[in-house]
């Protein structure tokens, strides 16, 4: 069994890099490093790396007894069946998407994911801004069925930390687009600052890890505009380099939410998406960017009918126009 670990190589390749996009930035754009944000992002890394030693063997002892339990079976030596590798890191790629996806659209899942996003800074630093709470999501399942079809946890590990690997790179302003023929097959710096986006327009799209055809094959993919400059961060900043605070503060409002709410809605603060409350008093992504579609279209003077929604939404889209 390979003992290989492709995230612990790339590591001095991380720091050259970060170091020459730095010198970049004190040429050409200032604004994109801002000290403290760049130690909390470095902190996120360090405290990341901690808590997957320290939790990662919980998964990883799921994985192996689920293994037991294959569909397929590669053989005793199933890291020399070459054809295997390619097929489990675009499947697993595909997992990542849907995992992705899901911890933008269940609050439970965005309390540990809004880490990576709580930067208003985009640059290489911000990669490192991943979660420490991550097992707490039990987004590790979506692995499951890659190793119910015979992909070893260890094959799986593999093809995810070159994942990984590949997604740092696309954290930055210092590359503007690719060749059109890749920024059409793969998930690019152009692709991934609009999923750091805060802008209407942008919010809750591009979800891909390394392939954006799954975004523009299951309907999320957007396109960078070159009239609208892009605003990072979430939609509530967090306006503090408190590390503790970047790290819980979602966990803190989420578990808040639910003490509070009804008990008829406690479990909707847990699994419907961020933004929603029970009594309109909010807004969800979905709500933004359909006010934002309102005042676009009839700025254009197009009275045609919005995409639909539910009444609720309706209603607090109405009165949140009606506010502003």
């Amino acid at each position: 069994m390979p003992d290989f670990n492709p995230t612990q190589y790339a590591v001095p390749l991380f720091v050259v890099a970060v170091l020459a996009e730095m010198i970049w930035a004190k040429l050409r754009a200032p604004e994109a490093y801002e000290p403290k944000d760049t130690l909390v992002s470095l902190a996120f890394g360090l405290g990341s790396t901690v808590a997957g030693a320290l939790l990662g063997g919980f998964a990883l002892a799921m994985f192996i007894a689920a293994y037991e339990y294959r569909i397929f079976d590669f053989g005793p030596e199933w890291w020399a069946v070459w054809w295997a590798w390619p097929v489990c890191f675009v499947l697993d790629d595909l997992k990542y998407y849907w995992v992705h996806r899901a911890g933008h659209r269940i609050r439970w899942m965005w309390a540990s994911h809004v880490n990576h996003h709580s930067s208003q800074h985009y640059n290489l630093s911000t990669a490192l801004r991943q979660t420490w709470t991550g097992m707490f999501t039990f987004g590790f399942l979506f692995a499951l069925p890659l190793v119910l079809l015979g992909f070893h946890p260890v094959m799986i590990a593999i093809c995810g930390g070159f994942n990984l690997i590949y997604q740092f790179w696309i954290h930055t302003e210092a590359i503007d687009r690719m060749p059109r023929w890749f920024e059409a097959v793969m998930n690019t710096p152009s692709h991934h600052r609009v999923h750091h986006a805060t802008n209407p327009r942008y919010l809750d799209t591009n979800y891909a890890g390394v392939f954006i055809v799954w975004d523009k094959m299951f309907g999320t993919f957007t396109p960078e505009v070159e009239d609208e400059k892009i605003r990072y961060g979430i939609v509530k900043q967090l306006g503090s380099f408190n590390l503790l605070w970047a790290v819980f503060h979602e966990w803190i409002g989420m578990l808040t939410d639910i003490w509070r709410a009804p008990w008829k809605h406690k479990l909707s603060y847990l699994l419907r998406e961020p933004g929603w409350s029970h009594d309109g008093s909010r807004e969800t992504s979905d709500m933004i960017r359909a006010r934002w579609e309102a005042r676009t279209r009839q700025a254009k003077g197009d009275t045609a009918d919005l995409p639909p929604v539910s009444v609720a939404d309706r209603n607090a889209i109405a009165g949140s126009a009606e506010a502003a």
